[in-house]
């Protein structure tokens, strides 16, 4: 009851202050595991999960700083969230992500660590690239534009609604990761997400990945989903 109750106020809110343009939501499977790996531009991208997927087992990880918030420990808690310290390792948050994907929860996660920001992608992280590659499963690069805080605000004093883009690509998998090389494999399949994510979104937002030779080669065969 508590789960349906935040999340109805998460919907009801942003339904109230954001218009949503989705391309690609076909590809967003709505059972069995998945890494929905995202760019981050504002504090209004994790409501919009919420809105998109009909499900239970979201898995969303949200930093340790937003725990001084009182209505947002208890939305976090109701909402079946993980708080996580993005500054140093944290396995017990891991060993959380692990065994709810195991079980075929849906994780959201932004590689990039934290918001943009310009609103241009920063390099991602490992994190993502790890999981996919550990458990098997598929990874779908989603694209935002439009939810930069600034504009965000700007909007709101104006009384207007926000224009939220998403754009969801094509799922694919990555390979396990051997021994040898470790890191220089993990940094291989980050950029390869990144990349598709990068392909998502329009020129300016492509950040760091803008002249990737990855990039190039998704732009060019349109194998990066629409």
């Amino acid at each position: 009851m508590t789960y349906k109750f935040a999340r109805f106020l998460v919907h009801l809110l942003m339904r109230l202050v954001v218009t949503i343009e989705v391309h690609g939501m076909e590809r967003l499977p709505v059972t069995g595991g998945y890494i929905a790996a995202a760019n981050h531009l504002g504090r209004l991208d994790p409501g919009l999960v919420y809105i998109l997927l009909d499900r239970q087992d979201i898995i969303m990880l949200v930093a340790e700083k937003y725990r001084r918030f009182a209505i947002l420990r208890w939305l976090v808690k109701s909402l079946d969230g993980i708080w996580v310290d993005r500054f140093n390792a944290d396995f017990a948050a891991m060993r959380n992500v692990l065994e709810r994907l195991r079980k075929g929860g849906a994780l959201i996660i932004a590689p990039e660590g934290t918001r943009s920001p310009t609103g241009e992608l920063l390099e991602g992280r490992a994190g993502a690239s790890y999981l996919a590659a550990k458990l098997g499963i598929p990874v779908l690069p989603v694209a935002l534009t439009g939810t930069e805080d600034k504009q965000v605000m700007k909007n709101l004093r104006k009384l207007k609604r926000i224009p939220v883009t998403i754009r969801v690509g094509e799922p694919f998998t990555l390979p396990p990761v051997g021994k040898l090389e470790r890191d220089f494999v993990l940094q291989q399949y980050t950029d390869e997400i990144m990349c598709r994510i990068a392909a998502l979104l329009p020129p300016a937002h492509r950040g760091v990945y803008a002249n990737h030779p990855r990039l190039k080669e998704l732009l060019e065969t349109k194998a990066f989903g629409n």
